[in-house]
Parts: structure tokens; sequence; C-alpha cells
């Protein structure tokens, strides 16, 4: 069934931005429903202004509708308006290319990026006409997969998602087609089956999950012999080149731009960081497939920015070289280039000046921590003196504007370690305003540090509402004055992340409860309801404090323990000790540390890979 569109049209005039409803833009992709036998519809649970500046989505997107009998559309959690007016008139939620209601595709792919979409996934899973729960559903159903770095703890959403592929998905993508066109005639089980025979995916139903009487997990124990465990994430050795053909979009959204992931990984091991952990190792694009592919996105997107992805920009082996060369291919272009993610330190500010061609916007630095003491606790060894070295370089070459971005509640922090944020933010401005006078402008971030699963500190505590709110007071009262302003998230939002981050299988009924009560749009400031979750904990039973302001103990089994990225736990913990001890560890390109990642897949080791050739 294809909804009509003069019944959209009508239903449209009624809603804010109704381009995020109507597809048709520049490089999507209509196959021919009919005579395609299987339809994947890659659904992103919020707004389309964000879904479309998604990677992730459009490598998937340009992979499978690459693929000779699959088609790939798109689907995006509509805004709170547009899905009371999908309810009030009936229509079910649809995807942007043809106009099919989701439950009429063979596979729903959704990406969970960060943990405060699971509320629009059931959403999205509801406007679809779809049961909410995967045991409720069967094989007259689209198989609903998930995917993304929130996956990397699955366990809150394990009641929803049939099945989850963890980590890199252009391969797995591939094969989960394929193990479902060998099933797709079977029953809902035998397609759950062939699933969990594809490396790297998980299916928890297949698993069971038993409690010790304080709460903790006693153990997650496979109920049928084709389910592995633990289950090993998946990872591409070599990366596949970028897609070129990007998709447009028909309204402005947050990052309106080509974007092309120069390499993925990162070798500096910050302790907090997960997206550090879980992409280990370092693979990098060769220099001339990101030369290439910068042409084919400009010729077939007609944009004039490129965002050149990366964790750590700088860290790209050849960096230099292709800054150089975009700058002189493109000079008279009026191409714009961006690069997220530099290092603090003066060669950085050697290749923003060289993709600047004269622009002066703003520079980004992200010292994380106000004193070097917390930023060897942090394994981000900067020392002050350089960051207001780099600040002093960057205004003389002509910046006005610095952001930095800084962490509270990090373990080990102290009253003297949040005094410093403001120390180091007005001194920043100090070396602005030598320069620039009171043009110098400096934009403090300061974002409440969230233990993450797989990472060194996923066996801290985070700190208490009462803490958060005292140190953001503190900033509140020293970052006064012209020239700098201070922004932060807000702390209950902090405290739902936590939770969800954290969280086992028995909160998938309080995502549930909260999505009942109301909840919706969970990381916007103007739609978080805290009451709907509060709600939902009491409801079940459940304090989020427990997963939120308890230590973890060496021996825990943690809800994610049977999900291996190829970083061994003890090395974590042992990063964990080392950080108690306000002991830093340099990049581990030049010494490897044994970290695991060799022995999970040395097996597709290619000299691209940033790190030694073998664990010590």
């Amino acid at each position: 069934m294809v909804i009509p569109f003069d019944r959209l049209e009508r239903l449209l005039l009624r809603v804010q931005r109704p381009g995020r409803y109507i597809g048709g833009e520049v490089n999507a992709v209509r196959k021919d429903w009919d005579r395609t036998p299987v339809r994947v519809c890659l659904a992103f649970p919020d707004v389309y202004d964000l879904g479309m500046s998604n990677l992730g989505l459009q490598v998937l997107y340009d992979i499978l509708n690459r693929m000779e009998g699959v088609l790939a559309e798109r689907a995006y959690a509509p805004w709170p308006d547009m899905a009371a007016a999908l309810r009030e008139t009936g229509i079910p939620l649809y995807s942007l290319e043809t106009f099919h209601p989701l439950s009429e595709f063979d596979i729903l792919g959704f990406s969970l990026p960060y943990e405060v979409l699971y509320t629009n996934l059931l959403e999205m899973l509801d406007l679809a006409g779809l049961p909410l729960l995967s045991a409720e559903r069967d094989e007259t159903h689209p198989l609903v997969i998930a995917g993304g770095h929130a996956t990397f703890n699955p366990e809150p959403v394990a009641d929803f998602v049939d099945a989850f592929v963890i980590g890199d998905g252009e391969e797995a993508v591939v094969d989960v087609v394929r193990a479902y066109r060998r099933t797709r005639d079977g029953s809902r089980e035998e397609q759950l089956t062939g699933l969990a025979q594809v490396p790297g995916v998980y299916v928890p139903r297949f698993y069971d999950v038993a409690y010790h009487p304080d709460g903790t997990v006693a153990r997650v124990t496979p109920n049928r012999p084709e389910a592995p465990h633990p289950i090993l994430r998946r990872i591409v050795p070599v990366l596949p080149p970028p897609p070129t053909r990007q998709l447009v979009p028909n309204t402005s959204v947050a990052h309106d731009r080509g974007v092309i992931e120069i390499q993925r990984g990162c070798t500096r091991g910050c302790r907090f960081c997960h997206a550090g952990m879980v992409t280990r190792p370092v693979r990098e694009r060769p220099l001339e497939e990101i030369l290439e592919a910068v042409d084919g996105i400009l010729a077939q997107t007609g944009y004039g920015e490129i965002a050149l992805l990366s964790l750590s920009s700088a860290d790209y082996s050849r960096i230099g070289e292709l800054v150089e060369t975009l700058a002189e291919r493109y000079a008279g272009l009026h191409l714009s280039i961006s690069l997220p993610s530099l290092r603090i330190e003066s060669f950085s500010v050697d290749l923003a000046e060289g993709i600047s061609r004269g622009r002066r916007t703003g520079f980004t630095f992200a010292p994380e921590a106000g004193t070097e003491r917390l930023r060897s606790v942090i394994n981000k060894p900067i020392p002050t003196g350089q960051v207001l070295e780099v600040a002093r370089e960057v205004f003389a070459r002509g910046w006005r504007t610095v952001k930095l971005y800084f962490m509270i509640g990090l373990p080990g922090e102290t009253e003297a370690d949040v005094a410093a944020i403001a120390e180091l933010a007005r001194g920043v401005r100090a070396e602005g305003r030598k320069i620039h006078g009171r043009r110098a402008q400096v934009n403090v971030s300061v974002s409440t540090f969230v233990p993450k699963p797989h990472t060194p500190f996923q066996w801290a505590p985070l700190a208490s509402l009462e803490d958060i709110l005292a140190r953001q007071q503190a900033l509140r009262k020293s970052l006064r004055g012209g020239g700098l302003k201070v922004s932060w998230n807000e702390p209950q939002m902090t405290l739902l992340e936590a939770t969800l981050s954290r969280g086992d299988r028995r909160l998938g009924a309080v995502v549930r409860r909260a999505w009942q009560q109301g909840a919706r749009f969970d990381g916007w400031d103007d739609w978080f309801d805290q009451g709907a979750w509060s709600a939902g904990f009491a409801q079940e039973g459940l304090d989020p404090a427990f997963y939120t302001h308890r230590a973890r103990g060496r021996e825990e089994i943690l809800p994610w323990d049977h999900i291996a990225t190829g970083v061994r736990k003890p090395y974590l913990w042992r990063e964990w000790e080392l950080s108690r001890q306000v002991q830093s560890r340099p990049d581990c390109r030049s010494q490897c540390y044994g970290c695991g990642i060799l022995a999970a897949f040395g097996e597709l080791w290619t000299p691209a890979w940033g790190c030694p050739q073998r664990d010590t």
C-alpha cells in the first residue's frame, strides 16, 4: 500500500517544517518496489534535521541500494506535531522514498548512536502500527534490527529489538540481508536463528539473564547452541570507499555538508572516551581515495563544504599533505573544509590555517579538565602552558573566538579542579585580549561526565545531582564578565543518559512506561519530561541511583560483559587503576599496552592499522 500523496499533502499543511516529511532529496534512490524482493527501511529515531546529518545511515543506504534485489529507503522520527497528526488521521509512519508504511518492509534497521533515543524508537514502532515487544512480533512483521554506538550495551532495549549488529556495519549489513534471504519463508524463530549465526549479531531472546538478590547481574547464558557467547563485535579491517552520492536535504539540517571519514579509531587512550575504545584499531583511508571522494561529492551534490571526520584528525598520518593538496586543488572554488577533533598543539593551528583561506570563524579546543593532574587521570596529559600557548597562537593568526570543551564530575575531581576551569578560560581570554582587545571571545561548554560501558571508567560512579549542581553554580559565578560565554547540559538529562548507558534488561519496562507517560525526544530541552521517567521507575520498582551513583567492583558482572569489543576487561581495569594513581600513558602507536585488539582480530591485521603488529 502506497499512501496517496494528496492525503499527506492535507496533513502537511498542519505541521511545522513539512519539508521533513516529503522526501525527494537529491540523490535519493527509488527502486521498483514490486520488482525488488528485499526491502529495508533505515530508521533514525530523531528528527530529520539531525538524522540527515548521520553519516552511518548514509553509508548503509549506499551499500544496500547497490545490492542486486535489495532496496533501502528511510524514515525519521516525526516531530510531536506530525506524530499527533498521523495518529489523528490514521496514517501509518511511512518511508520518504515511496511512501510505503514501515510495516510493509522486510527489515527495519534502526540507528542508535545515543541512549536518549530509546523512547523515540518505541514511538516509531507504534506509529508504524507494530507491536513494541519483539516477543509479540512474528514472521508477518518486519525484522527490527539496531546498530550504532549505543548498542554496545543493548540490554535496556533488548525487549524491543529482534537483533543487534554490534560494531562496524558495512559488511555486516550485507550478511544480515543474505541471512534474511535464506530464511524469509521460515518462522520468526528460524529467521532469528539465521541472524544469530552472522558474526557480530546479538539476538537477545537467545540469552537468559539472572540477577543476584542485590540486583546485580549474576550471569548471561545462551539458551540455544546457535547463540555465541560472548558476541564479538564486527570489524571492517579496511574501510571501503566512502559514498559520494550523498543525500542532499531539502530543508535546513544540523550539518548540511559533504562528509568523509578519513580514519576510524583512535590510539590516544582517553579513559572517558567510549568511541575511542570500541572503534579500535585505527584504520586510515588512503589519501588518494579521500581526494577522489571529494571530487565525487562535489560533482554529485553541489556542496560547498566538506567535513573530514575522525576522532583525532591530526593523527591521520598524511593530514598535512591532505590539507595542502585540498587547498591547492580547490583554491578557486571557494570550497570550505572542516577538520573536527584537532588536538591542542601548534600543528593543529597550522592545519586550520591551511584550510581556512583567510576565514576566521571560531577555533575549538577540548582540554576536558581544568588541571594537569586531572588531565593525567583521564589520560589526556596536556600542560596548561601549552593550552595558553596555542590559544595565543590562534588569536595571533586572526581568530577572535575560541571554544573550550570541559567536563565536570570526572573521577577524582576536586573543587580546585572545577575552579581551574574558570581560571583557564580567563587565561585564554586574556591571551585574546592582548591581540584583539574586547573583541576576543571565549565560549566555554561544560558537560557532565557520564561513565560509559567498555571504557576504563565503566566502574566509576556518576557524580551526585547535588555535586553537579554545586559545580555548575560555582562556574556560573566565576565565568562572568565580557568575552566569556558558558553553557552546560541539563543535569536531569545527564542522570537519564547515565542510567540508560549502564542499565540492564530490566530497564526495558521503564523505557516503555516512560514512553506511555509521554516521554519523547529526551535529548531536547523543550521535550525532556523528567516526570515521565520518574513515574516509569516508580511503577517498575527500580531506583535509577542503582545504575548511576553506585561504584562497581572488579568482580561484578556488568550488564554488557557478554558484548566483546576486542578490548580486554583486564586492560580496562588496569587503566582504571592507573587513573586512580594519576598516571597517564603515551599514545599506543609508539608502544603496545596489550589491550587485546590484535588478539581478537589479528588475522585481519593490515599495515594500515595504527597499532603495532602484535600485543605485548
